[in-house]
């Protein structure tokens, strides 16, 4: 018989470069220009947010993928102008610029690509089965993609060093999303839905509808101000173990935002320690 699939946890924070996490995070003397390297050292993934804001460069991705070690995921954020100016139409263009911009540059190293949708958006069957069908499902896909980029990209990355799935993952805001059409849609489509914890300012469900999990924690008292307690770390990683194990097993991508005073960091520590601890229970 063979052995049964257990699935696989990355859990990291949402970004890495925040000034105020020198001397609670990361030690006072260490310098800046490390600062990822031992982020990237204690925790299996990070989200990079940055790429929300602004398209970066060929060599920022490169220096993202050297720093990372071997099983080291990033979860990509997609471009608010994407999702926020565009409103996730006509925006082939856009996407082809995004994937140019040099994420095929991390290989190995991606991870999920996050689609965060603003909480004034409602939802629209047809705007989002149409903007999913556009995304890239793999490096070959997205090399494809990123062929079409125009002007704006100035020194485009156009290949992958290995060929790589891509999973895409939607954090939804506006009340309209949570209903049964729009999980049914994001099933048909291997779509994953991002399970929140927004401190009650967004609403929120546990819907699972991929063959992988993604979780958002921004603070459960305070929207990204709040340290997620003992108890609440201790509830977060039965949710994880159980998806792991199943049946069936999913893969799950957890990242800490509550990054006031460096919680999100030792939030997500906690949670890979019990995580683990779990992990080594059921195999015993």
């Amino acid at each position: 018989m063979a052995p049964r699939r257990e699935g696989r946890a990355w859990i990291g924070t949402s970004g890495y470069d925040y000034a105020h996490w020198k001397g609670a995070f990361y030690p006072p003397a260490l310098p800046h220009r490390r600062w990822l390297e031992h982020a990237a050292r204690a925790f299996s993934s990070i989200e990079l947010n940055g790429t929300f804001y602004s398209l970066k460069t060929p060599a920022s991705f490169r220096r993202w993928r050297e720093a990372a070690r071997p099983g080291f995921v990033y979860a990509v954020k997609g471009s608010r102008f994407i999702t926020h100016r565009l409103k996730l139409r006509g925006c082939a263009q856009a996407l082809a610029n995004f994937y140019a911009s040099g994420i095929l540059e991390l290989g190995r190293h991606t991870g999920p690509f996050l689609w965060q949708l603003p909480p004034q958006l409602p939802f629209d069957a047809a705007r989002m089965e149409a903007f999913i069908d556009l995304l890239p499902r793999s490096a070959t896909e997205a090399e494809a993609l990123a062929a079409g980029h125009d002007g704006r990209v100035k020194t485009p990355a156009l290949t992958s060093p290995v060929r790589v799935r891509y999973r895409h993952a939607f954090e939804v805001r506006h009340a309209s999303y949570f209903q049964p059409a729009f999980y049914r849609l994001l099933r048909r489509r291997r779509a994953g839905f991002v399970i929140a914890d927004s401190a009650g300012r967004f609403d929120s469900a546990e819907e699972v509808t991929a063959d992988f999990v993604y979780v958002r924690l921004h603070g459960s008292q305070v929207l990204y101000g709040s340290a997620y307690q003992p108890h609440e770390l201790d509830a977060w990683a039965r949710r994880v173990a159980g998806w792991l194990g199943g049946p069936p097993a999913r893969d799950v991508y957890v990242y800490f935002d509550n990054d006031h005073r460096a919680y999100a960091a030792h939030d997500a520590l906690g949670l890979l320690a019990r995580v683990g601890a779990l992990q080594r229970a059921a195999a015993m």
